[in-house]
């Protein structure tokens, strides 16, 4: 049987409440008062929706091969993620056979280096490449871990991602890591409150709990050496997970050698490509890479980044994802957890991440999942027919 070989490509955005895992709306832990780069400016200190982290929306890609198959993907980039695919990366796609991914990949990269390289640009061809391994998938009728070259362990072990690591040790995570709150500006009044609410935190979760602090980008590297040293000595605290913006090469690599020994340093969130995580590598900036697969450049290039890793030591430990992390995690061994995002509005329980967008979504079970579960041709997800989704432009 001949490969078929890729005859359309379209991009969707979609309209309504719950089109974007960011537009949570008001009360939910995600929107609450969370340290950002923004909180030096008041107005914007309360809320990220307020200074526009939910401007993008979603974007989904749509690819079908020439039999029928349709493989898809759920990312970051809104309308304008819909224009960059239709409008330039799809001459790269359509024609070509099902299996040329990383033809496909190198291809789109490259004609958008002008205009790319991060951001916006590397989420769109994030979502692309996810799109593409699910169709190879589907084709195949194989899981993409299989393609990866299967499971490593028989289940994912999770840490969650909320307001409440109490309820979640409760629920069977194996640690918790909570948003800071009070970034620099808000000097040492704001360390204090810090250092308070970690504090009580620890004395719900126990000694034996892992506890982490997610910085997001807002601090300095006085402020997050002071932070990190007060919250490991005081709190147990495992790590700091993206202190700085995701520029400051120098900055993380000052803070690493600062902290105290056993705590350890992490980010990589908003970094993308194989160049990128090999400067925070090479500069010793961390101890846990974070690339979210949706945004880094996809499974193709996270590949490339795992690699780079564990030739250096490091773990990856992407950033929570749901299937298009799990596939790639159950088959590395320098991937040995993975984090699950708390999407209720108060972290109070356990729901699928993408949540109306994604159907058959699997979640963890007493802070578990099985290999088993995602043996569904492609991710195993699909798209739920009764979200709105619009096609801006075609080609």
């Amino acid at each position: 049987m001949s490969m078929p070989t890729i005859k359309y490509v379209r991009a969707f955005t979609l309209r309504g409440a719950g089109a974007d895992y960011h537009d949570q709306g008001e009360g939910h832990w995600i929107d609450d008062q969370v340290s950002t780069p923004m909180s030096k400016y008041p107005e914007y200190r309360g809320s990220r929706r307020s200074f526009g982290l939910n401007v993008l929306g979603t974007l989904v890609v749509e690819i079908e091969a020439s039999d029928g198959t349709v493989g898809f993907s759920v990312t970051t980039g809104g309308e304008i993620g819909c224009w960059i695919v239709e409008k330039h990366l799809v001459r790269f796609l359509e024609g070509q056979p099902v299996t040329a991914i990383e033809k496909i990949w190198d291809q789109m990269f490259n004609s958008s280096l002008f205009y790319g390289r991060r951001g916006i640009v590397l989420n769109v061809i994030s979502g692309v490449d996810l799109a593409l391994w699910d169709l190879l998938g589907k084709v195949r009728q194989e899981p993409v871990h299989a393609l990866l070259g299967g499971p490593v362990r028989d289940e994912l072990t999770f840490y969650a991602t909320g307001a409440r690591p109490d309820l979640a040790r409760q629920m069977g995570f194996v640690g918790g890591k909570m948003p800071l709150q009070h970034g620099p500006v808000e000097r040492e009044e704001g360390l204090a409150r810090n250092l308070e609410k970690l504090a009580d935190m620890r004395a719900k979760v126990g000694a034996d709990f892992w506890l982490m602090l997610d910085g997001w980008m807002s601090l300095d590297v006085d402020y997050a050496t002071r932070l990190a040293t007060a919250a490991r000595h005081e709190c147990g605290i495992k790590w700091l997970e993206e202190a700085l913006p995701p520029d400051d090469y120098w900055g993380y690599a000052e803070l690493r050698r600062n902290v105290p020994r056993g705590m350890l340093i992490t980010t990589g969130e908003h970094e993308a490509t194989r160049w990128g995580f090999r400067m925070l590598l090479e500069m010793g900036c961390c101890d846990i890479l974070q690339p979210d697969v949706g945004w880094c450049g996809g499974i193709t290039e996270l590949i490339k980044i795992s690699a780079l890793a564990d030739a250096h030591g490091k773990l990856v430990v992407p950033h929570g994802s749901s299937v298009y992390s799990y596939h790639f995690v159950i088959t590395r061994q320098n991937s040995p957890f993975a984090e699950f995002l708390m999407m209720a509005p108060k972290a109070d329980q356990v729901v699928p991440m993408f949540h109306p967008q994604l159907l058959d979504e699997p979640v963890p079970v007493n802070g578990r999942m099985k290999a088993s579960v995602l043996d569904k041709p492609g991710f195993g997800v699909r798209l739920n027919p009764d979200c709105a989704l619009v096609r801006p432009y075609s080609h």
